[in-house]
């Protein structure tokens, strides 16, 4: 606050707002689904109870196929993503190189 009492903000380097690249957030996404989705398959596949009698496939195998399922659904996002993320970059290099 300055001396007359105005609330004057001093001039300082200029702030750019610049959009996240198309294909960042589902990078991301799909990285965190596929490191996270096997964790929390076993985490429920752990914490569920096994049925009466001798099953031929425990919950601990059904939670951690239906984990790894989904982290490779992850895997195939992150794919998709890197791919936008990677053409967008390039764009310039790859319009220059066209016939």
């Amino acid at each position: 606050m300055s001396e007359n009492g105005d609330l004057s903000v001093a001039s300082g380097r200029p702030v750019r707002l610049v959009p996240t690249p198309p294909g960042f957030w589902t990078t991301l996404l799909g990285v965190c689904t596929a490191v996270l989705a096997p964790l929390f398959g076993f985490l429920v596949g752990s914490a569920s109870r096994a049925p009466e009698g001798d099953p031929l496939l425990g919950p601990l195998y059904w939670g951690l196929f239906t984990g790894v399922i989904v982290g490779g659904l992850g895997v195939v996002a992150a794919a998709i993503g890197g791919r936008r993320l990677w053409l967008h970059s390039h764009r310039e290099d790859l319009e220059e190189s066209a016939p």
